[in-house]
């Protein structure tokens, strides 16, 4: 066999092996509901609650901080010298929740889980569409 043949051969060896494979693939999807969550990925496909699994990225969850600051000052008001301009410690180790979750008409990045039906939902493909926080305008 002839060097060039069998560069021929390994060379279709490894074209099939990866043909048979079946590697993950990335798709894009649209958030199409909430509750329950479905995401289209193409006019025909629409993926449901069951097949899909979400990531921190995309849902809300709750996580531990650590914090050590002092409050701004604040006056309570109504002239009593307890209630003058005052601050307080905050430190310490607390719970919060982060609002992840997604919103109706979102776009998101999935990578479907190999010779499965499963999808993983890894992020938005853009900003957050709905945020309603105190400073999120």
């Amino acid at each position: 066999m002839s060097i060039v043949a069998l560069k021929e051969a390994i060379q279709q060896l490894v074209k099939q092996q990866l043909n048979s494979a079946n590697l993950c693939d990335y798709s894009l999807g649209v958030v199409e509901t909430i509750n329950p969550l479905t995401i289209r990925i193409d006019q025909k496909e629409l993926l449901t609650e069951e097949f899909l699994i979400l990531t921190d990225l995309v849902r809300d969850f709750d996580v531990d901080i650590t914090v050590n600051h002092t409050t701004e000052n604040k006056s309570g008001g109504s002239g009593y010298a307890l209630f003058e301009s005052h601050n307080h410690a905050y430190s310490g180790r607390k719970k919060i929740t982060v609002h992840n979750g997604l919103s109706v008409g979102e776009s998101v990045i999935l990578v479907q889980q190999a010779g499965g039906q499963e999808f993983i939902v890894l992020s938005r493909s853009t900003n957050h569409t709905n945020l309603t926080g105190q400073w999120g305008g």
